[in-house]
């Protein structure tokens, strides 16, 4: 079964962070990732880029809606992901235990599933 595990993290946080300490937790990222791969798991993996370039869509309502970020009211952002092939939701929990971005983050699990389940 699919599994995801969705990167949230504070907005702003990058932003603490000096270029040399963002590329060792990129590089720390990119290990993990590695790791999924030569076991098997992983079926792919993004990055994402701040809420700065981000743009929303809403067509709800009376028309289209477009908003670009930074998106103030928003506390927290999806930073990136891991796209999983696992037997269980234990094991992905399980893998989302090992992630690094669960000591600076919050690592989502959710199944891949049609929306009206």
């Amino acid at each position: 079964m699919s599994y995801m595990l969705l990167i949230i993290e504070p907005t702003g946080q990058r932003a603490t962070r000096t270029e040399a300490e963002g590329r060792e937790v990129y590089g720390r990222m990119q290990r993990f990732g590695e790791a999924l791969q030569a076991r098997g798991q992983l079926k792919a993996s993004e990055s994402l880029a701040s809420q700065a370039s981000a743009v929303r869509v809403s067509t709800a309502g009376e028309g289209a809606k477009v908003v670009d970020g930074p998106f103030a009211e928003a506390k927290e952002m999806v930073g990136g992901f891991f796209l999983l092939d696992c037997d269980s939701l234990d094991e992905a929990v399980a893998i989302a235990r090992e992630c690094p971005a669960a000591e600076w983050a919050t690592v989502e699990v959710r199944a891949l599933a049609p929306c009206y389940e």
